[in-house]
């Protein structure tokens, strides 16, 4: 398991045991990722992390045009995986979890364990607000120097 911030581990853990859950991504609604467990490589991970934003942006936004409030969860089955997506508040702003479980458990598992698992976060969150993130003195020179040498200019 790999997470940003120690608060995260514990309820995190505690979800993976009991859900029997094969993969989770909590991450901010912009897609920044907050804590992954059993992605294999990077690239999964942000790939997962900008698609299950996507996902629940597009959601979202088609319950406001029906003049409904957010809907809760999406749940896509398959015969061998499935997946949830859920976003939640925190006092860290809002939040997404993206699960992915297999037949060895159900749906209601899961989201009886997530929700559980959102209130431990919810308790385990620091209240001081986050400091937002500062920009390194050179790094606009270096980004265009990674850009020039990635695209060979």
């Amino acid at each position: 398991m790999r997470a940003l911030e120690s608060w995260v581990v514990e309820p995190l853990q505690t979800f993976l045991t009991e859900s029997s859950a094969r993969l989770i991504l909590l991450m901010t609604t912009s897609g920044q990722v907050v804590a992954q467990h059993g992605f294999a490589r990077s690239f999964e991970v942000m790939t997962a992390a900008a698609l299950g934003s996507a996902i629940v942006a597009s959601t979202e936004e088609l319950a406001r045009l029906m003049g409904a409030s957010r809907f809760g969860a999406v749940v896509h089955g398959g015969s061998r995986q499935s997946c949830m997506l859920a976003a939640f508040g925190t006092a860290r702003g809002r939040w997404i979890g993206l699960v992915v479980f297999g037949p060895e458990t159900s749906v209601g598992m899961i989201q009886l364990f997530f929700d559980q698992m959102v209130e431990d976060l919810v308790g385990a969150a620091p209240r001081e607000a986050v400091a937002p993130p500062m920009l390194a003195e050179n790094f606009e020179r270096e980004l265009d120097s990674s850009l020039k040498e990635l695209f060979g200019r």
